[in-house]
């Protein structure tokens, strides 16, 4: 009995950090889309590389070669390149 209270009070520590780390990344993301705008170089959660073009409430405008995309928000993963500044 106290083996089986001994597990159960390790995996409820193991889910506390699990989803805290979650929302942390979570919140990163967040925080990433509210800076988003246009000219930055972005990636999308489907691997497609792109440069914003206009960015709404709920979707973004990309282009990614001589294609035109309007996008969730949401499905942007990444900024690789903010506008206007250099690439190293």
């Amino acid at each position: 009995m106290l083996q089986l209270v001994g597990w159960m009070v390790i995996m409820v520590i193991v889910v506390w950090v699990m989803s805290g780390s979650q929302r942390k990344r979570a919140k990163q993301h967040t925080e990433m889309l509210k800076t988003l705008k246009s000219g930055d170089k972005v990636v999308t959660s489907g691997g497609i590389l792109g440069v914003v073009i206009t960015v709404k409430d709920k979707s973004v405008t990309v282009r990614s070669g001589d294609t035109k995309l309007e996008l969730l928000k949401s499905a942007v993963s990444e900024i690789t390149e903010r506008a206007g500044a250099t690439a190293s």
